[in-house]
């Protein structure tokens, strides 16, 4: 099969900034603006620990795609290269799943959108402003792939600012007492509530979870190869700054946050950045926060609808799902694609409507099992693919470091991080949901070949 035929009509209009932009837009969500109260419960201060770990593993899964993006720059990205390198079966599989995450992710964003909204318009239900926030985002993907990057950019950057802002206020508290009349906070709140471990080593490997579900969607950088102006420069560039950004966003917060406000006064419900401003009596700070947090929401569900169109639109053109999938708009955009992923997004809005209490922790479980899968296909792929190239004696253009020791030990704490899954009671729901998945996919892999033969 071509590896080029996915790039005949998809437009080339995404710029370094842009590419960065979108890995850090499908990152930074939920899950640190929203998710992290409940990660916070659970290991308290050592959640700063919890995501080093996790970032040093995504830095060796962004490796390991980047590594085969840079070989081969196309729309569809890591479900192309099982389909190349792993075989036809493994890259159906992937792209599927691929897509059925971001469905998910999708979900678990809107699904906040509403509580958000709540800080301000206590009256207004959640699935409301869910369906809103989904007809916008929605029209928002079917303009040109340049007018989405640029939205996207600025998204981000409200995101990127707005953190960078709210470390460098917390460290004049902890430095200055500025906002708390003068007083230095100081960061005695990391160990004096239970200590640094106050659920023991226990609470950090049980955090694991969340963390992992926090990082879902670095990998976008792999998805916008395809639409890259010079993907030789731009994919090592993006894929070796995100990370590092990523991981200095996470721990740089948390630990701001942790150190000027104690850890088990932080509610396991919205959003804590918001919490901490209300309590320590700076409201415009709060409402501010939140008028951020809501972006977050908006632009990692923006930046998943994006990767949705995407991997139908590659599924398309490889013959994996119905060729009406692969048509474009006048303006370059995979419209039947996106339409048909948002009308699937659409039980987020009635899930929110019959138990809004729980519908973030039912999609982030349903996320993280999917993407783990997701990330051990890259791994497992990119073993695959560094064998091919040592066979055939092709040059690799942005190795990934420690190999193949890196791509072991990432596989074996994802095994890791689904075991720690069995032993939470309100996520153990989706490893029974994967298999049948799986199973789901397989029987729609068999049906296909079936109906080719």
């Amino acid at each position: 099969m071509d590896s080029n035929i996915t790039n005949q009509q998809i437009q080339r209009g995404l710029k370094n900034r842009h590419i960065q932009m979108i890995a850090l837009g499908g990152a930074i969500g939920t899950g640190l603006f929203y998710g992290s109260a409940t990660v916070v419960k659970t290991a308290g201060p050592a959640i700063t620990l919890s995501y080093l770990i996790g970032g040093i593993i995504i830095f060796f899964i962004m490796r390991a795609l980047g590594e085969m993006a840079v070989d081969c720059p196309v729309s569809g990205s890591f479900s192309q290269y099982a389909y190349q390198y792993w075989g036809e079966l493994p890259g159906f599989i992937a792209g599927w799943n691929y897509w059925f995450n971001y469905v998910v992710v999708g979900m678990a964003e809107l699904s906040v959108v509403g509580t958000y909204m709540n800080y301000w318009y206590p009256d207004i239900p959640t699935w409301v402003t869910a369906l809103a926030c989904l007809v916008v985002v929605t029209f928002i993907n079917t303009v040109n792939v340049k007018a989405y990057g640029e939205l996207e950019f600025w998204f981000a950057i409200i995101k990127v600012l707005a953190i960078i802002g709210m470390i460098v206020f917390g460290v004049a508290m902890i430095v200055f007492g500025i906002g708390n009349s003068g007083q230095p906070v100081g960061i005695s709140n990391l160990w004096e509530h239970g200590g640094f471990f106050p659920n023991g080593v226990l609470g950090v490997v049980m955090s694991l979870v969340l963390v992992m579900f926090s990082f879902g969607g670095v990998e976008l950088v792999g998805i916008t190869a395809g639409e890259a102006e010079n993907p030789n420069k731009t994919i090592p560039q993006a894929i070796n700054q995100v990370v590092w950004r990523i991981l200095l966003f996470y721990i740089g917060a948390m630990g701001v946050i942790l150190a000027i406000f104690p850890w088990n006064e932080i509610e396991a419900t919205g959003s804590p950045f918001v919490q901490i401003f209300s309590h320590v009596g700076i409201p415009s700070a709060a409402n501010l926060l939140n008028f951020v947090v809501l972006t977050a929401a908006l632009s990692a569900y923006n930046s998943a609808l994006y990767s949705n169109g995407r991997m139908l639109y590659g599924l398309a053109v490889q013959g994996n799902a119905p060729k009406f999938f692969g048509r474009l708009n006048s303006a370059g955009a995979p419209i039947i694609a996106i339409l048909f992923s948002t009308a699937f997004t659409l039980l987020a809005v009635l899930i929110s409507y019959l138990d809004p209490e729980k519908v973030f922790l039912y999609f982030m479980a349903l996320a993280t099992i999917s993407i783990i899968i997701n990330w051990a296909t890259i791994l497992i792929v990119q073993l695959k693919f560094r064998k091919h190239k040592e066979k055939t004696g092709e040059p690799i253009l942005f190795k990934m470091p420690l190999h193949p020791i890196s791509s072991y030990i990432s596989l074996v704490f994802l095994a890791v991080v689904v075991v720690i899954m069995a032993f939470i009671p309100d996520l153990r729901f989706s490893l029974y949901i994967a298999p049948i998945w799986l199973l789901t996919l397989y029987i729609g892999f068999k049906l296909k070949t079936a109906a080719k033969n």
